[in-house]
């Protein structure tokens, strides 16, 4: 595959974006390794890598073709690669299945538990393209759908659930659903205008900002619950401070009258909060707890 050709797939799954869950599945991850007391080991790190982003591009991909005419009518997103003929909507299909089935055996690869749950994180991930045709809360499913990066990679290691990557599942769904509706501000009318569902097509811009703001304060009051309930030292700490003045940000940023930031707030605030978090938690894991 050229050069150009992989950077038009990477464009159509917004590669970039993998910033937000990956840095919670490795906090997931080194969790099992750290607090639950089981060993470090490198294939199983990769497949968690792999696992992530087989099942992201599939989402991706699988929501870009659903919402392909969709996107056609939009003038923010008429130039994506499907509506723009860059990618064809069946290699777009084929680009989803094949990931889907690499997802799949993935986890094969990594244990019995991640293998038969599969399917339903398949489900859970692709099943958020058709929830906006019925249902304003189809911001919560997209969180549900990122929240299963750290429980997963927990499961990979341990193969059963506990309560610490569980409540940061529960922080991630929180979070994520928090600045999905920020980003959905900008499609009010037109969500409106198709009959779509959203937060702020439902409730307004000034609705929707509020909505988001309380997601937000309840991922805020997880991250302090983690780091209580883990015994976390500073280092955790001060990345759960930068975390939360990142939500704080973003809510400056963004007014209902003013949406010119709406992608500084979404993308950069986002992205420096997750890796920021997840250095100094790992790092918190690893060197305060030798």
């Amino acid at each position: 595959m050229s050069s150009p050709v992989i950077r038009n797939y990477l464009s159509l799954v917004k590669f970039s974006h993998t910033i937000f869950a990956m840095p919670f599945a490795m906090i997931g991850f080194f969790l099992a390794v750290t607090w639950a007391g089981y060993s470090f080991n490198w294939t199983k790190l990769l497949l968690v890598v792999l696992c992530m982003v087989f099942a992201r591009s599939a989402a991706m991909a699988f929501n870009r073709w659903l919402d392909a005419d969709f996107d056609k009518k939009n003038p923010r997103t008429a130039q994506r690669e499907i509506p723009a003929g860059i990618i064809s909507a069946s290699n777009a299909l084929y680009f989803v299945i094949g990931n889907a089935v690499l997802f799949m055996a993935s986890t094969w690869f990594i244990n019995p538990v991640c293998f038969f749950l599969s399917p339903i994180a398949l489900i859970v991930v692709l099943g958020y393209s058709y929830t906006k045709r019925f249902t304003a809360l189809c911001h919560l499913i997209l969180g549900i759908g990122l929240s299963l990066a750290p429980i997963g990679a927990f499961l990979a290691v341990t193969g059963r659930f506990a309560v610490l990557p569980v409540l940061l599942s529960f922080l991630v769904l929180c979070w994520v659903s928090g600045f999905d509706i920020i980003y959905a501000l900008q499609d009010e009318e037109f969500d409106k205008s198709q009959q779509l569902h959203s937060i702020p097509a439902w409730l307004g811009k000034a609705g929707g900002l509020r909505f988001s703001e309380a997601l937000h304060l309840v991922a805020a009051g997880l991250a302090v619950t983690i780091g209580l309930l883990g015994g976390f030292h500073w280092l955790y700490w001060i990345g759960a401070g930068v975390f939360i003045l990142m939500l704080f940000m973003q809510h400056r940023l963004v007014k209902p009258n003013d949406l010119s930031r709406v992608n500084l707030a979404f993308m950069t605030t986002n992205g420096i909060a997750s890796v920021v978090f997840a250095v100094f938690a790992i790092a918190d894991m690893f060197i305060l707890n030798q």
